[in-house]
């Protein structure tokens, strides 16, 4: 079995840096220029150009005055949360170009201006790590799994939502690897092949992942760079991980019925010429059902009140990253007090989970790096002007559905959503903004863009779990393929629709 090696590509750090690189080439290259930019200080609009700041009402008439076609309550709310450009202000200017010392300095500058969401996602990071040392994530499943043998059927609906739930919620990746020594031989007791499980585990992901209703490390990083709230667009994308979740289920129903009637259809069998489980089934299906401990069903609550109360206070409440991330430690600790967890290994678990998304959070503090030296080079609004030039002879339709599939293409080389988000937001939410767009949309399009790569994209995590397995590539590009376009089709959809309100 051949698979892509993925190490001879480099990795998002290094992508990121060669960004800044070309960045600060860039404002050697195209001409100077800058927009004044409008945001709200106190009770008033203060318009900042080049050379001079005014204050203006805050008023929806300022507002159409000065052709920004947003209403007023995006402000008073806080869903605008950046200056935005105002349109027709553009000038021509000398020109910045940015040196060796600027491009060293970018990263430190981009961290710093980033560290409130590196800290966010350090954070999120040692939760995940404490709540995993657990094992109640690992016993939860491995408890449905029994209780639910002879209705796999139901399980398999069960389960797809609960992987897309991950997904969708706080963007599980390859920590799903360790359901499939249980679910495998699961499946296989039920004449199932072990392209169900790994449909529904990582598949099941992926498509969560697609709507990203909560994800921090996409849905929030990316709004914030566009300069709106994460929570505009919230119900849409919900809506969205309902629908999309669904047809998935009944697109593995399908093909597992087709299997359990005639193995031979197995497209596992077909592609690879096996169809055998990979583990030894030393997972005693038939055996007593091992009821969950009362401490396991408070260890799943709390993961659960969790993100529930992450999206009340940023919905109700006026949350942001000090309190989402004052959250998740608080979550942490109380954790590692129920699991009655040992100093030491509560600390140890806690640093290597802050670790382990370290490069995350360079990740985004290097992105802004980028957006730092087009902005000190005076190119960024440059490359907004010429760019908004050439859309202007789109429909806002056509210009949204083109959106989507950037990110659907550019996510093969630059496999990082938050990376994605940081380096590219800004410049797309302007363009939102000029084409009187809703900056929902434009994070939207960006979510299923890169969402729906994810599916097959050898940059990503799609190579561990078919080794976990012992799929091939080919034989899931046959299984998810048809999946992919159908999922291509709803997203336009609904993309269409999101922008008529």
């Amino acid at each position: 079995m051949k698979f892509i090696n993925s190490r001879s590509l480099p990795t998002p750090l290094t992508l990121m840096m060669v960004a800044i690189v070309l960045a600060a080439i860039f404002t050697w290259i195209l001409p100077a220029g800058q927009y004044s930019r409008l945001s709200k200080e106190g009770n008033n609009f203060v318009i900042t150009s080049n050379s001079a700041a005014l204050s203006l009402p805050f008023s929806q008439h300022t507002l159409d005055s000065l052709s920004i076609k947003i209403d007023l309550t995006k402000f008073e709310r806080g869903d605008i949360r950046k200056p935005i450009s105002v349109p027709g202000t553009y000038q021509k200017l000398d020109k910045h170009p940015q040196g060796v010392v600027q491009i060293l300095e970018a990263p430190v500058k981009g961290i710093m201006d980033s560290i409130d969401i590196v800290l966010f996602i350090l954070f999120i990071g040692a939760f995940m790590s404490v709540f995993n040392k657990t094992g109640a994530m690992f016993r939860g499943v491995k408890y449905l799994g029994h209780r639910m043998k002879g209705r796999e059927r139901l399980l398999i609906v069960f389960l797809v939502f609960i992987f897309s739930f991950a997904g969708g919620s706080y963007g599980m990746d390859v920590e799903s690897i360790v359901f499939y020594p249980v679910l495998v031989p699961l499946f296989f007791a039920a004449c199932y092949d072990v392209m169900v499980p790994l449909a529904i585990v990582f598949g099941g992901a992926a498509v969560g992942y697609i709507s990203s209703f909560t994800n921090p490390f996409s849905t929030i990083i990316a709004s914030n760079t566009a300069g709106i709230n994460w929570s505009d667009g919230l119900y849409e994308r919900l809506l969205f991980f309902i629908i999309a979740t669904s047809i998935y289920a009944v697109y593995i129903l399908r093909y597992a019925q087709k299997v359990k009637r005639d193995p031979r259809c197995s497209i596992v069998f077909k592609t690879d010429g096996v169809s055998k489980s990979p583990f030894d089934l030393h997972l005693d299906v038939d055996g007593a059902i091992e009821k969950l401990g009362a401490k396991t069903k408070l260890l799943l609550l709390i993961f659960l009140l969790t993100f529930a109360t992450m999206i009340t206070g940023i919905v109700f409440w006026g949350w942001w990253t000090t309190e989402m991330s004052s959250l998740f430690f608080g979550s942490t600790l109380l954790v590692g007090v129920v699991n009655r967890m040992k100093e030491k290994i509560f600390v140890t678990e806690f640093i290597k989970g802050a670790e382990n998304l370290l490069s995350v959070g360079l990740i985004v503090g290097l992105a802004r790096g980028v957006t730092i030296v087009l902005n000190d080079g005076m190119v960024g609004d440059s490359i907004l002007f010429y760019a908004s030039n050439f859309v202007g002879g789109f429909s806002p339709s056509i210009f949204i559905v083109l959106v989507m599939l950037f990110y659907f293409f550019f996510s093969i080389p630059l496999s990082s959503s938050s990376g994605m988000a940081v380096l590219t937001m800004p410049i797309m939410g302007a363009l939102a903004i000029i084409m009187n767009i809703p900056g929902r949309e434009i994070v939207n399009s960006y979510l299923f863009g890169i969402g729906i790569m994810y599916l097959i994209t050898p940059t990503g995590s799609v190579f561990p779990a078919l080794m976990m397995v012992q799929v091939s590539y080919k034989a899931w590009l046959r299984f998810i393929l048809p999946f992919v376009f159908i999922l291509l089709i709803l997203s336009a959809l609904f993309l269409l629709i999101g922008i008529q309100f």
